[in-house]
C-alpha cells in the first residue's frame, strides 16, 4: 500500500524552509503531494500557476514529490488523493496553536489525522510572508529561497 501524505500550502513564494519539510517528508512516506492552495479570494503576490509552477522548478529533485492545485476542503482533496494523512511544518508554538484547530476539524469532519513536523533550528523564522516584507524593504532573503524564485520575487516586487 502506497503511504501519501498530503503538504498544503499556499507558498507564496515558496521557501528553503518548505523545501526542507518536503524533503524530510519524502523520507518517511512513499509520495508527498504538495497541495497548493488556489483561493481566488485571497490576495497572494503570485498566481497559482506561477506557485505551482515554482514547486514544480524547486522540488525537481524530490522524484516521491507531486505538486497539484486544489481548491475547496483540504479534507476533500485528501480522500480524492488517498491520503493515510496531512502533513503540516510548525516553526513556533503560535504555528502549532493555530495548525491544532485545523487539524482538529479535519479530524472531525473525516478522521484524516495531521502530522505536525518542526521546522529546521537553521530555517524556524522563516515565512513566506516575512522574507516578501522585507525583500519589499530592500532587504536580501536571498540565503532562504531558491535562487530562481528569489530572482522571480525581486522582479515581481520591483515590476
Amino acid at each position: 500500500m502506497m503511504r501519501r501524505v498530503v503538504c498544503p500550502g499556499s507558498f507564496d513564494p515558496v521557501t528553503l524552509g518548505h523545501l526542507d519539510i518536503f524533503g524530510r517528508a519524502s523520507e518517511l512516506f512513499d509520495e508527498v503531494v504538495v497541495a497548493v492552495g488556489v483561493n481566488v479570494a485571497k490576495q497572494r503576490l503570485f498566481t497559482a500557476d506561477e506557485r505551482i509552477e515554482m514547486l514544480r522548478e524547486a522540488c525537481a529533485d524530490l522524484p516521491s514529490v507531486r505538486v497539484v492545485g486544489f481548491d475547496g476542503l483540504l479534507t476533500d482533496f485528501c480522500a480524492d488523493q488517498g491520503a493515510v494523512a496531512i502533513l503540516k511544518g510548525v516553526r513556533s508554538t503560535s504555528d502549532l496553536d493555530f495548525e491544532r484547530q485545523m487539524a482538529q476539524m479535519n479530524a472531525h469532519l473525516t478522521g484524516i489525522q495531521t502530522i505536525f513536523l518542526p521546522a529546521s533550528s537553521a530555517l524556524g523564522f522563516v515565512s513566506s510572508s516575512l522574507l516578501k516584507e522585507v525583500a519589499q524593504l530592500g532587504g536580501d532573503v536571498s540565503a532562504f529561497l531558491p535562487d530562481f524564485v528569489n530572482e522571480r520575487l525581486i522582479a515581481r516586487l520591483r515590476g
